[in-house]
Parts: structure tokens; C-alpha cells; sequence
């Protein structure tokens, strides 16, 4: 591991250590990553094998046990996905987005990480083995479907990977796994589905949950295998079945079979309450973000102004999806505030066509092509979510500056609070 700076009155600085050095091992142990550094830095007297300005040398040192060496590395190199999914989004990607869009990540320690879903069809006995020695714990895992063949036929893998086998070995050592079904309609519903979650619920509560998300696609499928998108009417059927599903595979505390918020809202029909959803660990995954946000809304509405100082008026842009419920549940409360008019606006994408409806898929140009023309009023009000996670750029590379001078009205995005929003009007 290369060591890019060495923080002033560190242990690394106390043992002559420099930037372009680089940490090999760790008491004989081989260091590829953060992960292992922090794994093996627990111990109070270590060997420390380093490549000092091309020469090899041990240092033996004796510490704390929550000491480390003040030092900082050059970022991991993450590994890619092997398969080559039918109906993976990068594929449906189209030209002239930020470089990251187009990476398949398949890496387990960003699953450990940050919670990125992975199919395990790269990983290898030694890397099972590094999950269950290091406690890397909850993994998020994509299944999509149990069936080896129909496994092969949606992966375009030629063998079978073995995901039970790996199912088996990672739960009998304790590591729990959210799991994850991309359902598409004719290829992994039906019997396919039943059986998948029959297979993983074997597992349960070591595998904590499995949750069924429809499947995403956009206008930019040409020369991919076609794939029916889920619509009102089959959504309506899915959630007609949430209890005999949950009561073929009950869980404890919180539900084992989980719904992603798409499918309440192109059925059409309310969501659960937020104690359905457990503790919202997946939230940021699309379960039960939409109620998170509905019930932190109705919280901090009890703090809102009754009325503003100045007259002023707001756009609040969104994507489609969610476009009917901020209509109904939020504009109103708004817009009782004295002082305060706030028009709410639908972007519709155009990047990667209408069928893709969240606001995180948005992308600059289209937030422009579709504000630029209208009276905006003092500001517009946006998800955080329309940024990376860095908080800087857009799916197409602009910066809130570059929206905000494009369509002359500052852009500002909510961390989904609309009190801070509105503390910010009036403090202004």
C-alpha cells in the first residue's frame, strides 16, 4: 500500500516513514487494502514490513491498541463486476456522464463499505475466507434468482457460480446479507421468484432480508435483449400478494420480504407505515426512503414559520416519481405558510428516457433545458440526491453553480429537510 502523507507528530513520523513508501505487511501478513491495515492494526507489538525508497525493511514497533500510524494511503483500487448482466444499467448508459457511471463495481469491501450490492460471482474461496476472518459484516448481495439456469441465462455466465455454496459458508460463519431481486416480468417472477426466496429464507436471519426492486431501463437499450418494464397493473398484483408473502417467510423484528417505494407508487397505492420497514437499513436503497422522508416532513412541519418576513416565491423541481406525493402531501403545508408561494414542478427525463422517474438519475441538462424558460421565482429547491455522493457534480458533470447561472435562480438542494430550507429563507 503506498503511503501518499504522513501526518505531523505520528507514529509513522516517530519510524521515518514518507510519502512514496509503501506498508507490504502487516506481522507476516500481507496488507492490500484500508481494510486489512485496520484489521491488523489492532494488535500492541507488530512487525511492519515497508519498501523504503527501494529497499526492504522491518521496523518492530509496540503501541496502544487503538493507535495506528498517522498515515495516509493512495486510494483502493476497486474491483470490477465479472458478468454481463441483460439487464445491468450501465449498459443503458448513454455517452458524455461523469467516468464513474460507467464502472461495473462487483468489489465486496465496497459492499462492506457502502453498502453496494454485489453478486459474489467473482469471489473466490480466498476472499470468502478474508470476509468471515475480518468480520466484514453485513454484505448486500444481488440474487435476482436462485435458478442455476435461469441464473446463467440473465448473468450470460457460463457456469455455475455457486451462490448457495457461498450463501452457506458466509451465514454458517456469521456474516449477515441483505439480498437484493431485480424483478423482471417473465424472466425471475412467478415460480422463479417463490423458489428464490424459499432458497434464501433457508438462510434467514443470518440473511436478513431480501428485497424485490423492479427493473430499470432507459431509452438507450438498443442492441440489448429486450426486457418488460413493470407496470400500474403489475405492481398492483405484486403488492396484492405482501401478505402471503410475508407469512410464507415471516420475519422477527422486521419483514423479510421488503418492497421497494417504485412499486407503491406505480401501483398507486399508499405506503406502509415507517414501523414496516424495520430499522430502515436500506432506506438509501429505495426501501422505505419515501416514508422516512413523509414522516421527517411531517415532524419538522410542527417547527415551521407560520408565516415568512418578505414575500417569496419557490420552485420545488422533482422527478417524476415522486412528483403526485410531494403534490398531495407536501405543496399544501407549504403553501400555508404566510408570505410563502411554492410551485411545484416535474423534470422529466429526457437523458435516459421517461421511464426512468427518480430525481437521483436526473441530469443537469435536463433540470436546465426544462427550468431555463420559467419564471422560477427566488430559488429552486431540489434533492441532494441529483449530486454524487462528493456533493459537487451531476451524472453529466455540472456543478450547482453551472444550473443556477444557466437558468438565472439559485439552485438549492434539501438534505431531505425542508425546515433547514426554510431557516435558510429566513435568516436570509
Amino acid at each position: 500500500m503506498k503511503i501518499i502523507k504522513v501526518f505531523p507528530d505520528s507514529l509513522g513520523e516517530t519510524i521515518g516513514i514518507q510519502p512514496g513508501d509503501r506498508l507490504l505487511k502487516i506481522n507476516g501478513k500481507r496488507v492490500q487494502d484500508e481494510i486489512d491495515y485496520q484489521f491488523r492494526m489492532t494488535e500492541e507489538v507488530l512487525t511492519l514490513d515497508f519498501e523504503i525508497s527501494g529497499r526492504m525493511e522491518k521496523i518492530e514497533i509496540e503501541k496502544e491498541y487503538d493507535d495506528d500510524l498517522g498515515v495516509e494511503f493512495e486510494e483502493m483500487k476497486i474491483r470490477s463486476c465479472a458478468n454481463d448482466c441483460i439487464f445491468c444499467f450501465v449498459d443503458q448508459n448513454p455517452p458524455e456522464m461523469r467516468k464513474g457511471m460507467y464502472f461495473r463495481d462487483g468489489d465486496y469491501r465496497m459492499s462492506y463499505l457502502h453498502g453496494h450490492y454485489i453478486t459474489m460471482t467473482n469471489m473466490g474461496q480466498n476472499e470468502l475466507n478474508r470476509v468471515v476472518e475480518q468480520r466484514l459484516s453485513p454484505l448486500y448481495i444481488s440474487v435476482h434468482v436462485t435458478d442455476i439456469q435461469q441464473r446463467q441465462k440473465l448473468f450470460l455466465y457460463k457456469k455455475d457460480d455457486g451462490l448457495l455454496t457461498k450463501l452457506e459458508y458466509l451465514t454458517n460463519n456469521g456474516i449477515e446479507l441483505h439480498t437484493q431481486i431485480v424483478l423482471m416480468p417473465d424472466l425471475n417472477d412467478g415460480e422463479f421468484l417463490n423458489k428464490t426466496l424459499e432458497d434464501l429464507y433457508h438462510y434467514y436471519p443470518t440473511v436478513k432480508s431480501c428485497t424485490i426492486v423492479p427493473v430499470g431501463l432507459t431509452g438507450h437499450r438498443k442492441g440489448l435483449m429486450e426486457i418488460k418494464s413493470a407496470d400500474k397493473e403489475y405492481a398492483k398484483n405484486l403488492l396484492n400478494e405482501i401478505t402471503q408473502m410475508r407469512n410464507q417467510f415471516p420475519g422477527r423484528k422486521s419483514p423479510f420480504v421488503l418492497y421497494s417505494d417504485e412499486w407503491f407508487i406505480l401501483a398507486e397505492q399508499p405506503f406502509p407505515p415507517l414501523s414496516d420497514y424495520g430499522g430502515l437499513d436500506l432506506a438509501e436503497n429505495g426501501v422505505g426512503q419515501v416514508r422516512q422522508f413523509l414522516t421527517l416532513f411531517e415532524e419538522e412541519s410542527a417547527n415551521f414559520p407560520r408565516a415568512l418576513a418578505f414575500e417569496t416565491n419557490i420552485t420545488l423541481a422533482t422527478g417524476t416519481l415522486v412528483y403526485e406525493t410531494f403534490q398531495k402531501e407536501v405543496l399544501p403545508i407549504l403553501n400555508q405558510i404566510d408570505n410563502l408561494t411554492v410551485t411545484l414542478l416535474p423534470i422529466i427525463n429526457k437523458f435516459y428516457g421517461e421511464s426512468v422517474t427518480v430525481t437521483g438519475l436526473l441530469t443537469g441538462t435536463d433540470i436546465i433545458t426544462q427550468l431555463a424558460s420559467k419564471n422560477l421565482g427566488d430559488a429552486v429547491w431540489m434533492s441532494h440526491r441529483i449530486l454524487n455522493d462528493e456533493g459537487t457534480l451531476t451524472l453529466d458533470n455540472l456543478t450547482l453553480d453551472d444550473i443556477s447561472n444557466a437558468i438565472d435562480c439559485p439552485l438549492q438542494l434539501s438534505n431531505d429537510s425542508f425546515l433547514t430550507l426554510l431557516n435558510n429563507l429566513t435568516h436570509a
